[in-house]
């Protein structure tokens, strides 16, 4: 199994077998600043870690994920200054909104999800030794990183300190030693929350908290470190330089970085108000269309958002959630003495195809998450799969391609429920409708009253989209 670390720009192979015998994958994915809803584009990132994740525990690796909520910054301030309202109700008020879109996306919680404000006496402690060891220094109420202390500052990013120095404009803030230093800890502004620390009243720089917390909940070394490859610099250059320095020891073993998602081509951003928040988008399309539609390219490319995109997410994860609901169908008309035995030798031997598809899927994902490839890999099973159907097939297979199918799926995070749910629009009384249809077409057949039984076909296309596939056991009934 390979990953592409972003440190050395290279696949490298992960000893996966080393987390196959009780060793936890500590994981860290940096988490969204909390003052709005959750776009779009932000969920790239949250969907694709989750992804690697089930990967990892599907290969029988324990996983433990840690994901920050930053719940104070500047953001957060001015938010609760144009409410009327506090920081920390803004902060709470989008954390748990946020916790309630990554759950419609099947994303599964994380172990930890640590809060900046929670966590501040841990910050002072790694901030405090930083200062102990010459790596940091206070200045009228700032502490700020000695940037050219880190003799290897910028192996992230391949940025050098001279060509930063070079590039840098004049510095406003004169407390800094040097204009490439970051901030540790800010002091405190008037009307802004504060906490006491030993350098006066303030609040904490950005990049100090991530630290902090994955050093608290995983330790001093990380194995796989994940975010949007806008975090590269300085974020994630700069939690290298005051972790290394703190503890003294190689601080993240992979770094994954996901590219951008585009609108209209360009990254989708609160700044340039060119992005769509999920919960938005979720009232348009289901969340299983927007989670397949954000797994369909490799997270390493950028990733182009639109209706027509969308339009076609849905119309191939229909394709395959009716293949699964028509294997659902065989299994539900038949008895459950049909599943046992097990499968026979002669049709275990017919299942080749459709194993190479599943290893396929697996050295897709595999290669560095490829998961544009898996999904091509479950369309071909799919496809397989479809043309069994068209001849009758027992319940033992049935279960056995549903089991496949629903596996693959499940690591991607793609839910298949049967077409009855909300996923395909439909109320109640319009499935009774259709399903009524269906059976007084299924009696106009055995009367042999063929243009009854058509224009009943045609009524369901045209008023619901319907289409029936008639089979051995009865019509099958499927939504476009």
């Amino acid at each position: 199994m390979r990953i592409y670390n972003t440190l050395t720009g290279r696949k490298e192979e992960f000893p996966i077998e080393e987390f196959q015998n009780g060793k936890k994958v500590r994981m860290y994915v940096c988490g969204p600043t909390v003052y709005n809803l959750l776009h779009v584009g932000n969920m790239r990132c949250y969907v694709v870690f989750d992804t690697v994740r089930r990967y990892l525990e599907s290969k029988g690796c324990a996983v433990t994920l840690v994901q920050n909520f930053t719940d104070i910054d500047d953001k957060i301030i001015q938010r609760a200054n144009e409410e009327g309202t506090t920081p920390a109700t803004i902060a709470e008020k989008y954390i748990s909104e946020a916790k309630v879109d990554t759950k419609k996306l099947n994303i599964k919680e994380a172990d930890h999800y640590p809060q900046v404000t929670k966590e501040i006496d841990n910050i002072i402690e790694l901030i405090t030794q930083l200062i102990e060891k010459g790596y940091a220094y206070e200045q009228n109420g700032h502490v700020f990183f000695a940037t050219q202390k880190s003799d290897d500052y910028g192996k992230l990013s391949k940025k050098k300190v001279d060509d930063l120095l070079a590039g840098a404009r004049v510095e406003i803030n004169t407390d800094k030693r040097s204009p490439v230093d970051f901030v540790l800890w800010k002091p405190h502004k008037p009307g802004e929350p504060a906490w006491d620390s030993p350098w006066g009243q303030g609040r904490p720089g950005w990049h100090i908290e991530c630290s902090a917390m994955s050093r608290k909940y995983l330790g001093e070394h990380v194995d796989i470190h994940g975010g949007g490859e806008d975090l590269i610099f300085p974020h994630h250059e700069n939690e290298i330089a005051q972790s290394e320095a703190a503890n003294g020891v190689s601080f993240v073993r992979y770094w994954m970085h996901n590219n951008s998602l585009t609108s209209g081509y360009k990254k989708m951003s609160k700044s340039l108000g060119n992005f769509f928040t999920f919960r938005e988008e979720a009232e348009k399309y289901h969340p299983m269309v927007i989670r397949f539609l954000l797994l369909s390219g490799h997270y390493r490319v950028s990733m182009e958002y639109n209706e027509g995109l969308l339009q076609a997410a849905e119309k191939g994860f229909n394709r395959i959630k009716n293949c699964h609901y028509a294997l659902r169908q065989i299994l539900e008309e038949a008895t459950g003495e049909e599943l046992w035995p097990p499968t026979t030798e002669d049709e275990q031997a017919s299942f080749a195809k459709e194993d190479q598809c599943k290893e396929a899927f697996e050295a897709s994902m595999e290669d560095d998450f490829n998961t544009a490839n898996a999904i091509s890999a479950i369309f071909e099973l799919v496809k397989l799969i479809n043309t069994r159907m068209q001849n009758e097939i027992s319940a033992r297979v049935a279960n056995k391609l549903q089991n496949d199918l629903g596996e693959l799926c499940g690591i991607l995070g793609l839910e298949l429920e049967d077409p009855h749910d909300t996923f395909f629009g439909l109320k109640p009384s319009e499935v009774e409708e259709i399903e009524s249809l269906i059976a007084q077409r299924q009696e106009a057949k055995v009367q042999k009253n063929w243009t009854e039984a058509d224009r009943i076909r045609g009524l369901l296309l045209s008023k619901y989209n319907v289409t029936l596939e008639d089979t051995p056991t009865g019509a099958r009934w499927t939504r476009k």
